[in-house]
């Protein structure tokens, strides 16, 4: 985990008031399509700033999905002008490597494997990688290389589905 990582997360808590708003405003659209609004994220990037969404249904979510849903959200979020400023919508799925960002997701992805790190060490380590156990007690249970491991919910800071071969 870089340096780019900290800032790129760093720039989104300054943004969390204004993602917050853009959230109440696009998620009941989403919901009422049957889809999940897995992660959100606004940030200043080459060609200037990008508001991404990360959506998902059970079964995954198509290229047309990503259109249909950009479409909307674009109709919406002009009406609304949350944010103010030129920026660049995007739309796509989470992938292979989605990000488990809410308590649900480390139970929704039980006996997966994940890549979990941390802010500070917990057991001596930052980096974990190992079959996800659940959640519980605002502990995140792993077992790795045969040894299980409770990360504290809060301390972790970025946590992704691994794609296995």
């Amino acid at each position: 985990m870089g340096p780019l990582f900290f800032l790129r997360e760093i720039e989104n808590l300054k943004f969390d008031p204004l993602l917050n708003e853009v959230r109440q405003i696009t998620e009941p659209i989403l919901q009422s399509q049957g889809l999940e609004l897995v992660d959100l994220e606004y940030q200043r990037e080459a060609q200037g700033w990008v508001l991404r969404f990360y959506i998902d249904r059970e079964g995954g979510v198509t290229v047309e999905d990503c259109a249909e849903v950009s479409r909307e959200l674009s109709a919406v979020l002009e009406v609304r002008d949350p944010i103010g400023n030129p920026y660049v919508l995007e739309v796509s799925s989470p992938g292979l490597t989605r990000p488990l960002k809410r308590p649900e997701d480390f139970n929704k992805y039980r006996n997966h494997v994940v890549k979990v790190k941390t802010f500070e060490p917990v057991e001596g380590r930052r980096n974990f990688k190992g079959i996800l156990l659940g959640l519980e007690d605002d502990k995140v249970r792993l077992e790795m290389e045969g040894q299980a491991y409770e990360i504290p919910f809060r301390g972790i800071a970025k946590a992704n589905l691994e794609f296995e071969f």
